[in-house]
């Protein structure tokens, strides 16, 4: 086995959208930078950015109902769905830089336009969505929201769930045709394309075992080549970790103080997968509904219109699952060996905690098809067992971490962990996740590289207008985004479903 050294500017772990999104935009502001990407896969995207481990919906909170809150007094607590709104239109705003660039040419290949819906059933549930309507629709980031409660228009909007449906009691939705589908797994293989074409080193099949800081201060990895078995070390000034479930076994690895007390709480997903043609041509939308009781918010149940490679899909669920991998090809050891002594306590605690969610994830295991199929038929009321097939969905690792309010705490979204100093950085978590991986990558470059920050600002901003600046101050610059991602993406109009 070879052991020999190489040096570079930028080691990025993972080829996924993270990572992507990362160099992408280290790319653009420091053209020179030499960067090297390892991947312990045999190509880009086969984890959590893969087209088929993730609803691909483009998070923007049109149709995700737990973004909004019913307060104590009855009002619709709007932030968050603000915030992960306006997020997403920092990474179109990306995209269609790239786009208008020629640096990527069809956006077609991972993006397109498809309604987002939220669907409710019940007096307080319907209720709550009318509230949900009237306070988003006023708001210039969620122009176009359209509601209704009447059965027949219902229909007019999503005929395969109507049909056959027996109303009897408030039933309505909110619909708006701004809504995406994007296919994350494409675009990180489109971006590590344009990657390689600028000269960025990328290797798959290549598994990082060991990172280590040197007396120089820089970030020496020990790498081990899957098919050879030879080892090599690689040393860099800035490493970043965006490596999915992985990351967090590579942080703890690297010893750095801020990624002390923190712990993984693994959880699958099963979606099931209609292969029916006559069936998928029936629903063109996005369809989210109101998590049952007790239920993680990654289980907000959904029917979704999706286009995977080439041609038209439709997925409903999640389900959720419990393996001890933090990879879906990872290994069944992952959740053991994450604890250490310095999250042990955390751990426990948060086992604690959360028995509630272990008694959840427990039924969801047990269940049968035929059970996830009357699931499913609260969507789709004549929805046949023979139509449809369970898809093994990606693992994501959700942080546990001692918060305000108290050890243990499950916490349910990304969070990014940096040294002090900033030469290395991981994201943990899993939601809304790629949807927002430009916003979060750039957290990751103020973060890392703030001597650089004041530099690359002229750059940053011509690839994002909105940079720095709170959308929601400038109404006209919202409309001017919608206008100007809309036509580099092909998102004008109305949506059409791909026959």
């Amino acid at each position: 086995m070879t052991n020999r050294q190489t040096e570079t500017d930028v080691i990025l772990i993972g080829a996924g959208i993270m990572s992507a999104t990362l160099g992408a935009l280290l790319k653009e502001l420091a053209p020179d930078w030499e960067m090297t990407v390892f991947e312990r896969r045999g190509s880009a995207g086969e984890e959590s950015s893969n087209e088929w481990n993730n609803a691909g919906t483009g998070h923007s909170s049109l149709c995700e109902l737990n973004y909004t809150v019913e307060k104590p007094d009855g009002s619709i607590d709007i932030s968050k769905a603000i915030k992960v709104n306006e997020e997403y239109q920092v990474s179109k705003q990306f995209w269609t830089y790239l786009v208008d660039s020629k640096l990527i040419r069809n956006p077609r290949d991972f993006i397109v336009q498809v309604p987002h819906m939220s669907f409710v059933q019940g007096a307080k549930d319907v209720t709550f969505l009318k509230k949900r309507f009237e306070a988003l629709s006023s708001n210039p980031l969620f122009q176009g929201m359209e509601y209704s409660d009447d059965p027949a228009k219902l229909k007019e909007w999503i005929p395969l769930m109507m049909k056959d449906r027996t109303v009897s009691g408030p039933i309505a939705a909110t619909r708006i045709n701004s809504g995406t589908d994007v296919n994350f797994g494409a675009l990180t293989r489109i971006l590590f394309k344009h990657l390689q074409s600028k000269g960025v080193d990328l290797h798959f099949n290549h598994q990082v075992d060991d990172v280590k800081r040197t007396s120089d201060g820089r970030w020496e990895l020990k790498v081990r080549n899957a098919e050879s078995g030879a080892v090599t070390r690689h040393t860099a000034k800035f490493v970043f970790i965006g490596g999915g479930g992985g990351s967090l076994h590579l942080l703890q690895k690297s010893g750095i103080p801020e990624g002390k007390g923190i712990g993984g709480f693994p959880v699958s997903g099963l979606f099931m997968v209609c292969k029916n043609p006559d069936v998928v041509a029936q629903h063109y939308a996005k369809v989210y509904g109101q998590a049952p009781v007790g239920a993680p918010p990654m289980s907000v149940p959904h029917l979704d219109s999706r286009l995977i490679e080439g041609k038209e899909s439709l997925l409903f669920g999640p389900f959720a699952g419990f393996t001890p991998k933090f990879l879906k090809f990872g290994s069944m050891f992952d959740l053991i060996t994450s604890v250490k002594p310095h999250n042990l306590v955390t751990m426990l605690a948060a086992g604690v905690k959360n028995a509630s969610l272990t008694t959840y994830l427990i039924k969801q295991l047990m269940l049968s098809k035929e059970k996830r199929i009357e699931a499913l038929r609260e969507f789709v009321p004549n929805a046949k067992s023979e139509d449809w097939d369970l898809v093994v969905a990606g693992q994501r690792v959700q942080i546990i971490k001692d918060t305000a309010s108290g050890k243990g705490t499950l916490q349910f979204g990304t969070e990014v962990i940096s040294a002090a100093d900033g030469s290395i950085a991981a994201l943990l978590g899993a939601s809304p996740g790629a949807s927002t991986a430009v916003p979060v990558m750039l957290e990751v470059i103020n973060r890392c590289f703030p001597q650089h920050i004041k530099a690359w600002e002229p750059k940053i901003k011509e690839m994002i207008p909105s940079y720095g600046i709170r959308l929601l101050s400038q109404p006209e610059l919202i409309q001017q985004i919608h206008t100007s991602t809309s036509r580099a993406l092909g998102l004008n109009g109305e949506p059409q479903a791909v026959q």
